[in-house]
């Protein structure tokens, strides 16, 4: 699904070039489920942001579902947006002037699916999220915490073949955080490929890989000794 050889991200200026990655080798299967972890600064959100095409590599290659993604138009990239990529974010990217049920149905509207369904889908992640009292406010009227489970209720409503997850419960409690990679963990056993971005020894154990990175480089790719949950 997801094939990175030899990609770079640097940001040049006049007399230097500084490297957020540098040479990452990285191939990702269908239905896998990577984490990726290491210190702050060594480039997680930045191969996140590449891998989900809202960041361009400066050097290297990159293939999604074996097509170079320098080729692929700004069209079709936004039809993979919509159908196919989910995203959760650090910062959340809630939309102000929507409830949290609207907030949830957009991923829908997007792709075209008719009312009655629309519905019962965006009823199903509230229900599963636990956040049916709250789905007729607005994100400044939910704490940090509801307002993550929103953002990651509105990634995965759509069903996408990819998630990528930026800290998905970074602002979470403990029991909110086990709901949320429980969640994640029945997603993947159906088939969705994901990718996360985590500081939680614990989170990482949901995945099958854990791919280590540091300043900017892949220091080391391996299995999930025991599987958690």
């Amino acid at each position: 699904m997801i094939q990175l050889t030899n990609l770079d991200k640097y940001y040049s200026t006049k007399f230097t070039r500084t490297f957020v990655l540098k040479g990452i080798d990285l191939e990702i299967k269908s239905g896998e489920f990577v984490t990726i972890m290491g210190p702050s600064g060594a480039g997680k959100s930045t191969l996140l942001n590449i891998i989900g095409m809202l960041d361009e590599a400066s050097a290297g290659e990159y293939l999604f579902m074996d097509e170079p993604v320098y080729k692929i138009k700004e069209r079709k990239r936004s039809e993979l947006h919509k159908h196919h990529i989910g995203f959760v974010f650090q910062a959340y990217h809630l939309i102000d002037e929507l409830t949290v049920y609207e907030n949830i149905e957009t991923p829908l509207l997007y792709k075209g699916i008719k009312g009655k369904e629309r519905k019962s889908m965006v009823a199903d992640m509230l229900d599963r999220f636990n956040i049916v009292a709250k789905k007729d406010l607005f994100p400044e009227q939910l704490s940090g915490g509801q307002q993550q489970l929103v953002g990651v209720a509105r990634a995965i409503v759509g069903q996408p073949k990819l998630l990528l997850a930026d800290e998905p419960t970074g602002n979470l409690h403990t029991e909110q955080g086990h709901i949320i990679m429980d969640i994640f963990k029945k997603l993947n056993q159906q088939g969705m490929t994901i990718i996360q971005v985590t500081h939680s020894e614990e989170n990482a154990q949901y995945g099958k890989r854990i791919v280590q990175l540091v300043d900017g480089m892949v220091k080391s790719d391996d299995l999930v000794a025991a599987e958690a949950g």
